[in-house]
């Protein structure tokens, strides 16, 4: 969430509604592992991760089957 605040994503007005269900292990799943049982802490929390995906993952897909120039299988 900090990371969603300093990139400003949790700036301004609070204008979309979102509303939905979901199976009560995930939801109790989630609350576990984000330590909130607040309803729209957890949502925000869940779109944050998602506008902000984890830079290794990125990294990862980025560099799929690609090596380094020095690289070398032989060894």
């Amino acid at each position: 969430m900090e990371e969603a605040r300093l990139s400003g994503l949790l700036d301004g007005e609070k204008t979309e509604h979102f509303s939905f269900r979901a199976p009560k292990a995930l939801v109790e799943a989630a609350k576990r592992e984000s330590g909130t049982n607040k309803p729209t802490e957890l949502g925000l929390l869940a779109l944050a991760m998602l506008a902000q995906p984890d830079p290794t993952a990125k990294f990862l897909r980025e560099t799929k089957g690609k090596l380094g120039a020095d690289h070398n299988l032989e060894h």
